[in-house]
């Protein structure tokens, strides 16, 4: 849209123009570019310059033939014709003297002959510049009538004090001014149409033009600072717009044929210049309102129309110009709309003949067809002028022709003396004119700019042949300039999509182009080009490509032996070709590999199938081929005894088969059978065949197997004559890789563990290694843990790095045989490599001759409970040797090990024995089960803990020791703890436990008074052993060490303690003591109620309800004695006491509160008994 004069692709604007008081006009200027819709503004500094608002007369600068439309009649109306002229007075000349107001009444007539002559509204603008300023009435009356406006059109402008006020009426009056005029000039268009008489279509184009353009505004491509008489195209009525552009365009139409005012290839030029604004502008309206298919149907319509207007045959160069403009107009129409953004589904795509198609819609076809039609302009172009006689004074012609007054027109400009003279130009200058202009331009660039837009658009659509066509033809255009770098690189990519749609026609033509960009400059790649194209299949029907592929191969052929007189593979520049498995170049050249058998022991022979196949179109003739493995010492060469080419196979050790000849038919398979003798295990795999064509020219090809060869792209529906190999077996099922199995070892690998492994101790796993007919060198053992559920070794709880204690089971030591008196074993026990990881270990074995034995224990440790496989590898070599490649045989162990928890351990912390602290922070909150809040004791009272120790193998196991340690302080490093805790004596005689039984000891516990809100209270040490050590374990005086952290407590003063005493049984009818025992530890005198409930089974004495109170820091003692009246166990009297400080009470619990009645007094006898597992008591204090 460059190509278009800018008052045509911008929206116009409303333009006023403002005379006097100069020092305002920037302020009312910026005021109107801010209103909706902005009006542009003519500024005049004073009156003097209002002529250039004048109609001006014609002036020509010599004959004319007349035109449709005036070239500069849209930039007049945009920048010299105002809709609004503003004459702005002051006040003090307006109030002043006789002289300034006889100049004011001067201007003022001045500018209204300007104005009446083009029907421009007129307003008249007082300016105060300040309220003291006064205003004459009688002079503003006079004003008005003398300038016959309306009383609303007369402004007073303050600038003191109603600046925002002022400025808004002015705006408004404007713009219903405007609106006014641009209104009154259609309908006088309209009307002096009307009343004229002639027929003359040329008047009726101009006045459909002119009301088309008076009847749209915001959504046409016209942006001007100062357009004026785009008449109702301002009032934004788009429909009649739009009817007015249509009626223009079909009576221009209409003209094709009728006129004969100018030259028969003038008119027609014209008319399509005019024809091409007026299609662009509704083009514009109907795009910009949001009608893309009334869009695409109207361009459509007129491509059909101008399509075969192609004038002249010797100008047919300006036809595909003019249609490559339309096209690339409308693409850029389209790309930079709002409605060619709706979706394709509600575009409502036809599909019947005629229909629009999905891509009429796109950019990306508009910018392909203009790119195209300039390509045909050039063409007709250089046709043109290899038909012009005189083309070498096309220059001097074309230096004296400019446009004309008209759109489309031209004509040349002669000096008279000292004028300048228009003189028009018959159809043969004009003709020389274009075709000298067409000359000067060069079309190369603008085609392939155009075409690379087209393929970003089309790549964006995911269109990729599309895409690939454009590229094919920006590769041409390059191609044609001479830039062969720019133009390989697309015909590269171009190919890539020819090759898998399966194109063989277009890739031949695209191979021809990089043929020819290669000759000269990378002879690798012109070989390789020259080889695919004579290996393409020929269609039916093309005797060009038949007869060219001989011709082609024969020369790459020549290249490669060195005898072509152009240019030839040296030593110098050898060339080495590649073909993989997604190359293009394997249709030159198939390399189909298979092994007779599926595995072989080394040093065994084996079989091994060679096929080869080749499009080209004459039999290939091989000098050499080396089949290639990744063992290299079965790299194997087989050469042409045909050949007189010489072979360097032997200089590179390699070993040399002799074949009688070396030569691939046409489509056909050469089969080559061989032995390969695999030197150590592993797998042997046939990795590529180079044939060598000359000396210095190969080909390497990877290797294939025949059960996955894949079909070739280009010859998909091609049969071969026969198969791979002789055998079809071998066909369907061959691999060009074999599996070369390892050499028995002779040597036993045991694992002596059994039993589950424990956690916390040392499980020891001995391995003893055996010969047993190989002597072993170089021997490395490795060991490995895998979790037999396939999990992890290290526990997910941890975000730390790696430590012991985040592991479940780790190795933590190798274990060596103490060395013998021979030195041989000596040196190979301790020279040895040993490395031990979490879950990886290794060690050397040392020289073992045959029937020697060497073993080593791995020890182990649980950390947490965990089932593992423990994988041990022996690797040795049977033959001493120091070479890197000496077989190495391998002999695998494994063996399950349950690891398992060996002793769980628990605590329960309680009160002693009929007592009960009063803790008034347990009563305000009570404890939670399974919470993790403190639990609560009393501040250097005795509390009870029992800590229980339970065997959870199924292995009897053996108490050595239980204590609580405390621990250090992280802070302060005190190791004496904040809680004093009594042992109740040690274990006597090592305590066995069976599976499922538990061991309970009783600890006393004191909270100490420290400064701190917690208190620690240890660290339960337990040691065990197993009771029968048998392999996979090892006694240890010590035993394993299970450690238990016991829980931080909380410890607060209780302020009342309450104690109940009685003996531990009575007997009946013999009176005892009952006391309660209630304490004070406060610095407060404390109220306590207590309460006797009677029971049937005794007689009481003492009191049942009462208040007593008891001094800070004593006691008080309640008394009563009983006489059993029952025997057997009976309850005693529920006593309850409550402190009326805290409104807490007591009430002895149901066990406590019991007492056996004998009914006669009973004798006792002590016996002495062996230490049995019971609760051991509490040492007393």
């Amino acid at each position: 849209m460059e190509d278009y004069p800018e008052e045509l692709r911008t929206p116009p604007v409303t333009l006023i123009s403002l005379v006097g008081c100069p020092d305002l006009h920037s302020l009312i200027s910026t005021h109107l570019h801010s209103e909706q819709p902005p009006i542009n503004t003519l500024a005049l500094p004073d009156f003097s310059k209002i002529s250039i608002m004048a109609r001006s007369p014609a002036k020509t600068l010599g004959p004319s033939f007349g035109g449709i439309l005036k070239r500069d009649w849209l930039l007049k109306h945009r920048t010299k014709v105002p809709a609004v002229v503003a004459a702005l007075f002051s006040s003090h000349h307006i109030s002043g003297d006789p002289a300034q107001w006889l100049q004011v009444c001067t201007d003022l007539e001045n500018l209204k002959t300007i104005t009446r002559r083009r029907n421009i509204k007129l307003v008249l603008v007082v300016v105060q510049s300040s309220t003291l300023d006064e205003l004459s009435e009688d002079r503003m009356i006079a004003l008005r009538k003398r300038a016959e406006v309306e009383s609303k059109h007369v402004i007073i402008f303050n600038n003191a004090t109603d600046l925002s006020q002022s400025l808004n009426r002015l705006g408004s009056t404007f713009a219903e001014l405007a609106n006014t005029y641009y209104r009154d000039e259609g309908r006088r268009f309209r009307t002096h149409i009307e009343k004229k008489t002639s027929n003359s279509i040329e008047l009726n184009v101009r006045y459909c033009f002119k009301k088309g353009f008076g009847s749209r505004w915001s959504y046409l491509i016209w942006d001007c600072l100062f357009p004026v008489a785009v008449y109702a195209e301002f009032r934004r009525d788009w429909v009649e717009a739009l009817r007015f552009y249509e009626d223009a365009y079909y009576t221009l139409r209409e003209m094709i044929g009728t006129s004969t005012r100018l030259p028969v290839v003038q008119r027609l030029v014209e008319i399509k210049s005019v024809g091409e604004q007026l299609h662009f502008k509704i083009s514009t309206l109907l795009l910009h309102g949001g009608k893309l298919i009334e869009a695409v149907t109207w361009f459509r319509r007129h491509n059909a129309s101008y399509s075969r207007l192609t004038g002249a045959p010797e100008v047919m160069f300006l036809h595909c110009e003019w249609m490559s403009r339309q096209f690339l107009a409308f693409a850029e129409l389209l790309e930079t709309s709002s409605g060619s953004s709706q979706s394709m589904s509600s575009v409502g795509i036809g599909i019947a003949d005629g229909a629009i198609t999905e891509w009429e819609y796109r950019p990306a076809y508009y910018y392909q067809l203009a790119a195209q039609y300039l390509k045909d302009k050039r063409s007709c172009l250089e046709l043109a002028l290899s038909m012009l006689e005189t083309a070498t004074e096309l220059e001097d012609d074309a230096g004296s022709v400019v446009p004309s007054v008209y759109v489309g027109q031209f004509a040349r400009l002669l000096e008279q003396g000292a004028e300048l003279v228009m003189q028009p130009l018959s159809d043969e200058d004009y003709i020389r004119y274009t075709l000298a202009e067409g000359k000067r331009f060069k079309d190369s660039f603008e085609i392939v700019a155009l075409f690379k837009r087209s393929c970003e658009l089309f790549s964006n659509h995911k269109a990729h042949r599309m895409v690939a066509y454009c590229r094919y033809k920006m590769a041409r255009e390059y191609f044609s300039a001479g830039d062969f770098s720019n133009a390989k690189q697309l015909f590269d990519s171009v190919s890539s999509l020819y090759r898998q749609e399966g194109w063989a026609d277009m890739l031949w033509e695209v191979l021809e182009y990089l043929r020819e960009c290669t000759r000269s400059s990378s002879l690798k790649d012109f070989i390789e080009y020259s080889l695919e194209m004579a290996a393409l299949p020929t269609s039916s029907g093309l005797d060009v490509q038949s007869s060219q592929r001989p011709t082609i191969y024969d020369e790459v052929i020549a290249i490669a032996r060195g005898e072509s007189d152009c240019f030839s593979v040296t030593e110098d520049h050898p060339v080495h070709l590649e073909i993989d498995l997604v190359s293009p170049l394997r249709v030159v050249l198939l390399a189909s590999v298979a092994f007779h058998e599926p595995s072989v022991k080394p040093g065994a022979s084996t079989m091994i199938s060679v096929s080869l196949l080749s499009q080209l179109p004459r039999t290939l003739e091989i000098d050499q081929l080396e089949i290639q493995f990744n063992q290299s010492e079965c790299n194997f060469s087989v050469a042409n005894a045909a050949s007189a080419a010489g072979s360097d196979a032997c200089h590179r050790g390699l070993w040399v088969e002799t074949a009688p000849a070396l030569a691939l038919p046409p489509n056909r398979w050469l089969r080559l059978t061989y032995c390969v003798k695999p030197g150590h295990s592993g797998k042997l795999e046939c990795l590529s065949v180079v044939a060598r064509i000359g000396s210095y020219f190969k080909i390497c090809c990877r290797a294939e197997s025949p059960a996955s060869l894949n079909d070739l792209t280009l010859r998909k529906f091609e049969g071969l004559e026969s198969y791979p190999t002789l055998n079809p077996a071998l066909t369907f099922s061959g691999q060009k890789a074999i599996q070369v199995e390892e050499v028995d070892p002779l040597v036993d690998l045991n694992l002596g563990a059994s039993g589950p492994a424990l956690v916390g101790e040392v499980f020891v796993v001995p391995v003893t290694v055996a010969s047993k007919g190989h002597c072993i060198y170089g021997g490395e053992l490795k060991v490995n843990l895998v979790d037999s559920r396939g999990g992890s070794l290290v526990s997910a709880r941890e975000s730390e790095p790696f430590s012991m204690e985040n592991s479940h089971v780790e190795i933590i030591g190798i274990a060596e045989p103490e060395p013998k008196d021979d030195p041989q074993s000596q040196t190979g026990s301790t020279s040895g490599i040993k490395k031990v990881q979490q879950v990886f270990g290794l060690i050397s074995v040392p020289f073992l001759n045959n029937g020697d034995l060497w073993s080593c224990k791995f020890e182990l440790k649980w950390h947490r409970p965990k089932p593992i496989m423990l994988y041990v590898s022996l690797s040795y070599s049977p033959q001493g040797s120091d070479e890197s490649s000496t077989v190495k045989l391998h002999v695998h162990r494994s063996l399950h090990i349950e690891g398992k928890t060996s002793i769980v351990i628990s605590h329960q912390l309680m009160q002693p024995f009929c007592q009960a602290p009063l803790l008034p922070s347990r009563r305000m909150k009570p404890p939670v089960p399974d919470s993790s809040q403190l639990v609560t004791l009393p501040l250097t009272q005795r509390s009870i803990l029992t800590v229980g120790a339970k065997n959870c193998s199924e292995l009897p196991l053996r108490l050595l020791s239980l204590s609580i340690e405390a621990e250090a302080d992280a802070d302060t490093d005190d190791v004496g703890g904040s809680c004093l805790v009594q042992h109740g004596g040690e274990i006597k005689d090592a305590p066995l436990l069976t599976a499922g039984e538990e061991f309970k000891k009783v600890f006393a516990v004191i909270p100490e008074e420290v400064n701190s809100t917690k208190h620690r209270i240890g660290t339960v040490c337990l040691r065990w052993e197993r009771v029968n050590v048998g392999s996979g374990t090892t006694a240890s005086p010590e035993g394993v060490l299970t450690k238990y952290k016991l829980p931080d407590v909380s410890a607060e003063m209780p302020p009342l303690v309450v104690s109940l005493e009685c003996p531990p049984h009575a007997i009946l009818g013999h009176p005892f003591m009952y006391y309660m025992r209630i304490q004070n530890q406060t610095e407060l005198l404390q109220e306590i109620r207590f309460s006797l409930v009677d029971s049937q089974s005794f007689l009481l004495s003492g009191s049942h309800d009462d208040t007593v109170f008891v001094l800070p820091r004593s006691e008080h003692i309640l008394r009563y004695k009983l006489v059993p009246l029952a025997s057997g166990s009976q309850q005693l009297p529920r006593v309850t006491v409550t402190a009326v400080r805290y409104s807490a009470g007591f009430q002895p619990p149901v066990a406590s509160s019991s007492v056996f009645v004998f009914p006669s007094r009973p004798n006792f006898q002590l016996a002495q008994t062996e230490n049995t597992r019971i609760m051991e008591s509490v040492a007393s204090k």
